[in-house]
């Protein structure tokens, strides 16, 4: 599940309104279903990734790297998968997360409705630092009727990613001198990913 600043499913002209003013801060939560990284076993848990950077995410006639990176990590994990489940954020958010500023361990908890993401409908929270809430898109979402999506998802290896409605956009932490709440946008994406590395496989995940 993830989320940014900027609409991502909108038509051109309101992208053109939004881009280089907005969208350059954004939040990747990934919850393993089943799988490991690095040799480590993390079924069940989950990690999240806040970014700020250098402008709007996505955009491909500006660079917006630099970025700065907060992780933070699912407090159910254990020394060995704390360190597989950040160094599995860097590897699925790439340049966005080359730089980490801070690592939190926090208690995280991803769900959606039905247990189906398909459903669109989900719930991100981080302790009290990061509150994502989706929704499925409705016709009376769309101000333009021609809307498509104009970014691709912020994090790298997804395998199957939909557009959803933003109720909450929220980071309260530190690290990136920055807070935000960016609510009611069509900022979101949900979807699941996959990632094999030389040691291990992780499938069937949610995002």
């Amino acid at each position: 599940m993830e989320a940014r600043t900027a609409d991502v499913y909108i038509g051109q002209c309101f992208r053109n309104s939004e881009v280089g003013l907005v969208g350059d801060l954004g939040i990747m939560g990934w919850k393993i279903e089943k799988g490991s990284y690095e040799g480590v076993e993390l079924d069940g848990l989950a990690v999240v990734a806040v970014v700020r950077a250098n402008s709007t995410i996505g955009d491909i006639h500006t660079d917006f790297y630099p970025a700065k990176a907060v992780l933070l990590v699912d407090e159910k994990a254990n020394p060995a998968q704390s360190v597989a489940l950040q160094n599995l954020a860097r590897k699925l958010g790439g340049k966005l997360v080359e730089n980490v500023v801070s690592v939190n361990v926090e208690p995280i908890s991803m769900s959606f409705q039905n247990g189906d993401i398909h459903s669109r409908a989900g719930v991100l929270t981080a302790g009290s630092l990061v509150d994502v809430q989706t929704r499925p898109i409705q016709a009376t979402d769309k101000p333009c009727s021609h809307e498509e999506a104009v970014y691709p998802p912020m994090s790298e290896g997804v395998d199957h990613a939909m557009p959803a409605f933003t109720i909450a956009n929220t980071f309260k932490g530190k690290g990136l001198n920055t807070t935000w709440s960016s609510p009611y946008k069509l900022s979101s994406f949900v979807g699941s990913f996959s990632v094999v590395d030389s040691a291990t496989m992780l499938i069937s995940s949610n995002e």
